[in-house]
């Protein structure tokens, strides 16, 4: 009988997944910025399915049930969005700054499943709402100084919704990872992108050049890898417990954005992402201590 896995493991696996989506990240910016974001997230997609569709069906798994089905279609269409939304964002906004936004998902979260399932909203979270909405204040405030375009200011917006759509996507994926295993989340997420942007590829798409190519499959490696890990470790880990792993995104994306973009963070940025996490750290704090895991025994 095999050991459970530990939260300490779980969120492991969820940080380097993180880890492994910034890089995917940058390519996917450098892309858009030479495409459009609609058709560098449709032929990454693609990408993907054409990756995954052979692994899946070596393995021989049942077919998804009809009510596995709906789920995935709900969430692929939901992250896809997301996904789309914050890809045409980050073309006109710093990595830092773009991803920064998108710690508001954790704390929308809350929100949303207060919504969906009934659950209470605590003191803590309105109070953490506050904290970070200064976060996303302060960003702006940055914007104003550097006296950033219309573009930049859109894409800030396009962020935030992403970010909204993103916070959906994560109560979805804990109940998708109930169900399914992390290869089919990841896979059948990807199908479902593919085929909406598809839909529209006669108005909005195109074929992307042969030099292009090599990025857009290392793009479906990651993301595909990173969904899967995720996937995985969300189905062994509370949605609280990994909740946190998304505030290392930042370094990462700072990071990418200096080596491969020159993007320095100012120190707006810097200032409304610490308050942002701040906002998230005290809204999903809980009022008793926490039960004692593997790790912190």
């Amino acid at each position: 009988m095999s050991r459970p896995t530990s939260a300490l493991t779980a969120f492991g696996v969820a940080a380097a997944g993180i880890a492994v989506y910034c890089g995917m990240d940058a390519i996917m910016k450098g892309l858009s910025i030479a495409s459009g974001a609609y058709n560098a997230v449709m032929w990454r997609s693609i990408a993907g399915v054409a990756l995954m569709l052979p692994v899946f069906l070596l393995r021989r798994q049942r077919w998804p049930s009809r009510a596995a089905l709906r789920l995935h279609a709900a969430r692929g269409t939901v992250a896809g969005a997301s996904v789309l939304l914050f890809f045409w964002g980050l073309v006109r906004v710093p990595m830092a700054q773009g991803v920064a936004l998108t710690f508001l998902a954790p704390l929308i979260a809350l929100f949303l499943a207060a919504l969906t399932l009934g659950e209470r909203i605590r003191r803590a979270a309105i109070g953490g709402s506050l904290v970070a909405s200064l976060g996303v204040l302060a960003i702006a405030m940055g914007q104003v100084q550097a006296r950033a375009s219309e573009q930049a200011v859109l894409g800030s917006i396009a962020v935030v919704a992403a970010s909204i759509l993103y916070a959906g996507s994560l109560i979805l994926l804990r109940r998708q990872a109930q169900v399914a295993d992390p290869l089919e989340v990841a896979l059948f997420t990807s199908i479902v992108l593919g085929l909406l942007l598809l839909a529209g590829a006669p108005w909005f798409g195109g074929m992307p050049s042969p030099r292009q190519l090599p990025e857009i499959v290392v793009a479906a490696l990651l993301g595909s890898g990173s969904a899967i890990a995720l996937a995985w470790a969300y189905a062994r880990a509370e949605a609280q417990v990994l909740a946190p792993v998304e505030y290392t995104a930042f370094v990462w994306s700072a990071l990418f954005g200096w080596l491969v973009f020159a993007e320095v963070v100012s120190p707006w940025t810097l200032g409304g992402a610490l308050l942002i996490i701040a906002g998230c750290v005290v809204a999903v704090r809980r009022p008793i201590p926490a039960p004692q895991t593997e790790a912190s025994a």
